[in-house]
Protein backbone atom coordinates (compact mmCIF):
# COMPACT_ATOMS: atom_id res chain seq x y z
CA UNK A 1 0.00 0.00 0.00
CA UNK A 2 2.73 2.35 0.76
CA UNK A 3 4.17 1.73 -2.66
CA UNK A 4 1.05 2.93 -4.30
CA UNK A 5 1.25 6.28 -2.89
CA UNK A 6 4.83 6.72 -3.97
CA UNK A 7 4.00 5.59 -7.48
CA UNK A 8 1.11 8.04 -7.72
CA UNK A 9 3.38 10.88 -6.65
CA UNK A 10 5.90 10.05 -9.35
CA UNK A 11 3.39 9.83 -12.11
CA UNK A 12 2.42 13.51 -11.89
CA UNK A 13 -0.82 15.29 -11.36
CA UNK A 14 -0.46 15.18 -7.61
CA UNK A 15 -1.13 18.00 -5.27
CA UNK A 16 2.45 19.29 -5.18
CA UNK A 17 4.50 18.56 -8.26
CA UNK A 18 8.02 19.80 -7.95
CA UNK A 19 9.31 20.38 -11.45
CA UNK A 20 10.36 23.38 -13.64
CA UNK A 21 7.01 25.11 -13.06
CA UNK A 22 7.82 26.06 -9.46
CA UNK A 23 11.00 28.00 -10.24
CA UNK A 24 9.27 29.61 -13.23
CA UNK A 25 6.39 30.73 -11.00
CA UNK A 26 8.86 32.03 -8.41
CA UNK A 27 10.71 34.05 -11.09
CA UNK A 28 7.39 35.39 -12.43
CA UNK A 29 6.39 36.39 -8.92
CA UNK A 30 9.70 38.19 -8.34
CA UNK A 31 9.44 39.96 -11.71
CA UNK A 32 5.86 40.99 -10.91
CA UNK A 33 6.98 42.26 -7.48
CA UNK A 34 9.81 44.30 -9.08
CA UNK A 35 7.52 45.70 -11.79
CA UNK A 36 4.81 46.58 -9.26
CA UNK A 37 7.41 48.18 -7.04
CA UNK A 38 8.74 50.32 -9.89
CA UNK A 39 5.43 51.14 -11.53
CA UNK A 40 3.03 51.34 -8.61
CA UNK A 41 4.50 51.23 -5.11
CA UNK A 42 7.35 53.76 -5.49
CA UNK A 43 5.22 56.47 -7.21
CA UNK A 44 2.42 55.85 -4.75
CA UNK A 45 4.87 55.96 -1.84
CA UNK A 46 6.39 59.19 -3.21
CA UNK A 47 2.93 60.71 -3.62
CA UNK A 48 2.01 59.67 -0.09
CA UNK A 49 5.29 61.09 1.24
CA UNK A 50 4.75 64.35 -0.65
CA UNK A 51 1.20 64.57 0.63
CA UNK A 52 2.40 63.83 4.17
CA UNK A 53 5.03 66.58 3.85
CA UNK A 54 2.42 68.97 2.47
CA UNK A 55 -0.01 68.17 5.29
CA UNK A 56 2.77 68.45 7.89
CA UNK A 57 3.91 71.81 6.54
CA UNK A 58 0.31 73.05 6.43
CA UNK A 59 -0.24 71.92 10.00
CA UNK A 60 2.97 73.65 11.07
CA UNK A 61 1.96 76.83 9.25
CA UNK A 62 -1.53 76.66 10.73
CA UNK A 63 -0.08 76.28 14.23
CA UNK A 64 2.24 79.24 13.64
CA UNK A 65 -0.62 81.33 12.27
CA UNK A 66 -2.83 80.32 15.19
CA UNK A 67 -0.12 81.31 17.66
CA UNK A 68 0.37 84.58 15.81
CA UNK A 69 -3.40 85.22 15.75
CA UNK A 70 -3.65 84.50 19.46
CA UNK A 71 -0.75 86.86 20.11
CA UNK A 72 -2.41 89.57 18.01
CA UNK A 73 -5.74 88.98 19.74
CA UNK A 74 -4.06 89.33 23.12
CA UNK A 75 -2.28 92.48 21.95
CA UNK A 76 -5.55 93.93 20.63
CA UNK A 77 -7.34 93.07 23.87
CA UNK A 78 -4.57 94.83 25.81
CA UNK A 79 -4.81 97.86 23.54
CA UNK A 80 -8.59 97.82 23.90
CA UNK A 81 -8.29 97.70 27.69
CA UNK A 82 -5.78 100.58 27.58
CA UNK A 83 -8.10 102.55 25.31
CA UNK A 84 -11.02 101.92 27.64
CA UNK A 85 -8.98 103.08 30.63
CA UNK A 86 -7.92 106.19 28.74
CA UNK A 87 -11.50 106.85 27.67
CA UNK A 88 -12.71 106.42 31.26
CA UNK A 89 -9.99 108.80 32.46
CA UNK A 90 -10.98 111.34 29.80
CA UNK A 91 -14.65 110.99 30.71
CA UNK A 92 -13.88 111.35 34.42
CA UNK A 93 -11.72 114.41 33.71
CA UNK A 94 -14.44 115.91 31.52
CA UNK A 95 -17.05 115.25 34.22
CA UNK A 96 -14.84 116.85 36.87
CA UNK A 97 -14.22 119.82 34.60
CA UNK A 98 -17.92 120.10 33.81
CA UNK A 99 -18.79 119.93 37.51
CA UNK A 100 -16.15 122.55 38.26
CA UNK A 101 -17.42 124.81 35.48
CA UNK A 102 -21.01 124.24 36.58
CA UNK A 103 -20.16 125.05 40.21
CA UNK A 104 -18.31 128.20 39.09
CA UNK A 105 -21.24 129.24 36.94
CA UNK A 106 -23.66 128.50 39.78
CA UNK A 107 -21.52 130.54 42.18
CA UNK A 108 -21.33 133.40 39.67
CA UNK A 109 -25.10 133.20 39.10
CA UNK A 110 -25.70 133.18 42.86
CA UNK A 111 -23.43 136.20 43.28
CA UNK A 112 -25.20 137.97 40.42
CA UNK A 113 -28.57 137.08 41.92
CA UNK A 114 -27.42 138.31 45.35
CA UNK A 115 -26.10 141.56 43.84
CA UNK A 116 -29.33 142.01 41.90
CA UNK A 117 -31.33 141.25 45.06
CA UNK A 118 -29.34 143.84 47.00
CA UNK A 119 -29.78 146.34 44.16
CA UNK A 120 -33.52 145.70 44.10
CA UNK A 121 -33.69 146.05 47.90
CA UNK A 122 -31.82 149.36 47.69
CA UNK A 123 -34.18 150.55 44.99
CA UNK A 124 -37.17 149.45 47.06
CA UNK A 125 -35.74 151.23 50.09
CA UNK A 126 -35.11 154.34 48.00
CA UNK A 127 -38.64 154.21 46.58
CA UNK A 128 -39.98 153.58 50.08
CA UNK A 129 -38.09 156.59 51.42
CA UNK A 130 -39.27 158.64 48.48
CA UNK A 131 -42.84 157.48 49.03
CA UNK A 132 -42.58 158.28 52.77
CA UNK A 133 -41.27 161.75 51.97
CA UNK A 134 -44.07 162.31 49.48
CA UNK A 135 -46.57 161.00 52.02
CA UNK A 136 -45.11 163.19 54.78
CA UNK A 137 -45.42 166.16 52.49
CA UNK A 138 -49.01 165.23 51.66
CA UNK A 139 -49.77 164.51 55.33
CA UNK A 140 -48.33 167.91 56.26
CA UNK A 141 -50.35 169.60 53.54
CA UNK A 142 -53.51 167.74 54.52
CA UNK A 143 -52.90 168.55 58.15
CA UNK A 144 -52.47 172.21 57.27
CA UNK A 145 -55.66 172.13 55.24
CA UNK A 146 -57.52 170.48 58.07
CA UNK A 147 -56.20 173.02 60.51
CA UNK A 148 -57.13 175.82 58.17
CA UNK A 149 -60.63 174.46 57.83
CA UNK A 150 -61.06 173.66 61.47
CA UNK A 151 -59.51 176.81 62.77
CA UNK A 152 -60.60 179.66 60.66
CA UNK A 153 -58.18 182.44 60.37
CA UNK A 154 -58.49 184.39 63.43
Amino acid sequence: MNWMWLLAAEEGGGLFDINATLPLMAVQFLILAVVLNIVFYKPLGNAIDERDGYVSSNITQAKEQLAQAEKLAEQYEQELADSRRQAQAIVAEAQAEAENTASQQIAAAQQAAQAQKEQVQKEIEAQKESAFQVLEGQVAALTQQMLDKLLPAA
